[in-house]
């Protein structure tokens, strides 16, 4: 074991990871430190996946990084905070695993591989639930200097577009932004502007893209260098198109790699991590209840995530669930309009906290705190339109709001923002009345929602739903306003309406799995030598969201388990084979 030997269309390897994320990334990593040569073949003509557009924050409950830090966290708490999440999905087993597990995996990548984390500031999202807290289970990919793939970095997913600026990215901090939102208000701030801006300018001269990533792509870039140091082949442009079976068990799959088909025969199995099915369109149909009533979805995740896994694993018998209220981590977006008429999709994650900013739905009411996290709004969303052919709502703001922090895809001033209404991304008006004629809203709602709204806010209250009153509502939102830094009035036009649409960040039902990610038949048996991680596997968290992270977490916590748990069966099965000492031993993963 612990060789990949290729012959012209046949390659031969001890595991087939499909799919390069973060899950299968993490998966091949572990496996190949382990003992196990193995190949990635990806789908798209770049690796990263979902990761690559992603915030890269991973929860992981009493973690050493935030530990460094002072930050006091304990299983028990995790656990009952868990299980109050998870309700009538509550796993026991997987989410022992991953307790007890997630710390270990932090350590051992930080230890072994090139990724890398810094602590952050984030809440749970929902803190005041018993086992919450305010600071320290959401950790984040630290920078990384993408020049360190050599030729490779061409082929690391870019950032998604419309949430970098002329592709420069922003540091997940509210420091970081805080100079951009200040640029005209302080000199400190147009000094740091100004360097990071001529620094961007540089790298897009001499790279054509930003080199110096943080966030999402800091972590698939990481992962990467941690795979390639490991000499595992990433294949992109390669799609798996049907898996290899023998005497009943997984051994491979046929590959369109360079338009040829390559058979890849893999001796400890496949594992599956296409990304979930985001852009499945039958499946999305059955899964999400707004497309079931005949709404529109728009996500931004990679458009290659179309359930390619799921399809192969329910063809080879497993099954794919559909049992969660909430099928993906929903995410509110608004859709960008592009040359040639296209669109870009842009996800809320920043502007429905700051002050002066609310939600209202097409009958003009405010339906929900708009400081909840971008899930929770979206699952108000989804329920509040009911029996509606829409689900949609509207942010609303004045002219003073969007100059001082932007509105979606509208930067702050001193940026313009005619190009923004000319095309129609913006709706503006000099009154509420005309605003809400020219949105579709209806007027006399909205007039009364925001003299409602504002009699509370002109004190920082949300009489109706309470903004600000928790640590996560208040941790993106503008702590210099004072009273509430959530709540501000709608006071003086002009007037801004945006559309926003249900998207999502990616699926939670998915592959029924063994903890140890064995793709499980439906007798709840193993499939001999076919796994799944990543969004491909059906998610421990319910159907809910508890905090950020909370994808990329599970995901690297189970492609490490997945990944360890291949290559000790393999390992096991080959020295019963072979019990003389092999002499092409892996010592930390190299030759």
């Amino acid at each position: 074991m612990g060789n990949v030997s290729t012959s012209p269309n046949r390659v031969e390897c001890d595991l087939l990871v499909i799919g390069a994320g973060a899950g299968g990334m993490s998966t091949a990593i572990t496996a190949r430190k382990h003992g196990l040569s193995v190949v990635v073949a990806e789908k798209a003509d770049v690796f990263g996946g979902t990761a690559a557009f992603s915030g890269g924050v991973l929860w992981i409950p009493d973690n050493h990084v935030a530990r460094n830090k002072g930050v006091t966290d304990s299983r028990e708490a995790a656990l009952e905070y868990l299980k109050n999440e998870t309700g009538p999905f509550f796993d026991e087993a997987a989410v022992n695993a991953f307790l007890d597990t997630g710390p270990e995996m932090v350590e051992w990548f930080e230890r072994e591989t090139s990724v890398k984390f810094v602590p952050t500031l984030y809440p749970d999202y929902h803190p005041t639930v018993g086992g919450g807290v305010d600071v320290g289970r959401s950790i984040l990919a630290a920078p990384f200097d993408i020049r360190e793939l050599g030729e490779d970095m061409r082929r690391l997913r870019p950032p998604l577009k419309t949430i970098t600026f002329i592709g420069m990215m922003f540091n997940s901090s509210n420091a970081d932004l805080k100079h951009f939102f200040n640029v005209t208000k302080s000199v400190a701030s147009a000094v740091y502007v100004t360097k990071r801006l001529a620094a961007h300018m540089k790298e897009l001269l001499l790279y054509r893209r930003g080199i110096h990533v943080t966030s999402g792509n800091a972590l698939a870039a990481r992962l990467a260098k941690s795979a390639l140091d490991l000499e595992i082949p990433i294949w992109t442009s390669s799609l798996a198109k049907e898996l290899l079976v023998s005497n009943g068990a997984i051994t491979g799959a046929l590959i369109e790699r360079n338009g040829q088909t390559v058979r890849v025969e893999s001796r400890c199995g496949v594992v599956l991590a296409c990304g979930g099915f985001s852009h499945d369109v039958q499946r999305i149909g059955k899964a999400y209840p707004h497309v079931r009533r005949g709404g529109e979805h728009v996500s931004p995740v990679p458009e290659s995530n179309t359930g390619d896994g799921g399809r192969m694993a329910e063809k080879a018998g497993g099954t794919v669930d559909i049992r969660f209220k909430d099928a993906a981590a929903w995410m509110p977006v608004s859709r960008v309009p592009l040359k040639g008429g296209r669109y870009g999709v842009f996800p809320h994650l920043l502007d429905r906290y700051k002050p002066g900013v609310i939600g209202v739905l097409r009958n003009g009411r405010r339906f929900t705190n708009e400081s909840s996290s971008y899930h929770d709004v979206g699952a108000a969303m989804i329920t509040a339109c009911e029996g509606e052919h829409e689900t949609a709502m509207w942010l609303i703001c004045d002219h003073a709001t969007i100059a001082r922090y932007g509105l979606g895809y509208a930067k702050p001033g001193p940026l313009p923002l005619g190009p923004l209404v000319r095309n129609g991304y913006l709706t503006k008006a000099n009154t509420l009345s005309e605003l809400a004629l020219k949105a579709g809203i209806d007027a006399a709602a909205l007039e009364a929602t925001v003299r409602e709204y504002n009699e509370g806010a002109v004190h920082g209250e949300d009489r109706q739903f309470g903004r600000g009153t928790t640590s996560f509502n208040r941790y993106l939102a503008d702590p210099e306003h004072k009273p509430n830094p959530c709540v501000a009035p709608v006071e003086t036009g002009p007037y801004y309406a945006l559309k926003i649409y249900m998207g999502d960040l990616g699926t939670f039902d998915g592959i029924r799995t063994s903890v140890v990610g064995e793709v499980l038949n439906a007798n709840s048996k193993p499939i001999a030598g076919l796994y799944a991680v990543g969004n491909d596997r059906a998610s421990i968290m319910g159907g809910n969201y508890p905090g950020a992270g909370i994808t990329l977490g599970p995901i690297m916590t189970f492609g490490f388990i997945t990944g360890r748990h291949i290559a000790q069966a393999g390992n096991a099965a080959n020295t019963v084979a072979n019990p003389v000492v092999r002499e092409k031993e892996v010592v930390n993963g190299r030759r």
